[in-house]
């Protein structure tokens, strides 16, 4: 069953999924474990979709930004469409989540948001990637190109096998290549961070004005280009 639904969500469009048991939750902040969403939920599945690489090669202003933010759209519908086909072909019952937003909890004097559950977090249970010095998920093929998105599901599906961190050791390119030094042992000052990274043009376009550390990365396109 675990496999049918994986190659499910291939399908859908996603380019890698993975399964993570319940119980590899346990270490979960409280309020943001799976079942303080959906009590029953017996499984958590993760899947990315990677981003083109040549976007890496552009100024992020605009184009990189625009996809970035479709991604997360294409994942939440990846995550609604999947969901219906499971309860409609397992007799389960399946909570899709958002990629992105919305989310409740903001500390507005450290502009540090976060998710309903950790998406990256999510991501290395379920044997997806691990995580680099800059806190984003790296995956052996895709490299930190991933978006994820993530379903809940009463199944009680077995876990997948952890991923290789495929981070360099002694590899610092990230931490010192972030103009506003918001990167410091293996998190992000995410109010440095999202002073620098997101504004507006003129007519009110929402733009993405830095992605530094993602396209610095040796491995930013996984193990091999």
């Amino acid at each position: 069953m675990k496999e049918k639904i994986k190659q499910l969500i291939l399908k859908n469009g996603a380019d890698v999924c993975g399964v993570a048991n319940i119980d590899r939750f346990d270490q979960a902040p409280e309020g943001f474990s799976p079942l303080d969403i959906y009590p029953q939920c017996k499984a958590v599945i993760t899947f990315g979709i990677a981003l083109p690489k040549g976007l890496t090669f552009v100024e992020p202003r605009l184009v990189y930004g625009h996809y970035n933010g479709f991604s997360c759209t294409e994942a939440d519908r990846i995550s609604f469409q999947t969901a219906k086909r499971m309860e409609k072909e397992f007799g389960c019952f399946v909570v899709p989540l958002p990629s992105d937003s919305p989310y409740e909890y903001w500390d507005s004097d450290a502009s540090c948001g976060r998710g309903l559950i950790s998406m990256k977090h999510a991501a290395v249970l379920s044997g997806i990637g691990a995580l680099g010095k800059n806190s984003m998920l790296l995956n052996p093929r895709f490299g930190n190109l991933l978006t994820i998105g993530a379903l809940l599901t009463d199944l009680d599906l077995p876990s997948d096998t952890l991923c290789e961190n495929i981070c360099i050791d002694g590899c610092t390119k990230c931490v010192s290549a972030c103009p506003v030094q918001a990167i410091e042992n293996g998190s992000v000052d995410q109010k440095l961070c999202r002073t620098n990274t997101y504004g507006k043009t003129a007519r009110g376009f929402e733009t993405v004005d830095c992605n530094t550390c993602r396209a610095v990365c040796p491995m930013r396109y996984g193990k091999t280009k």
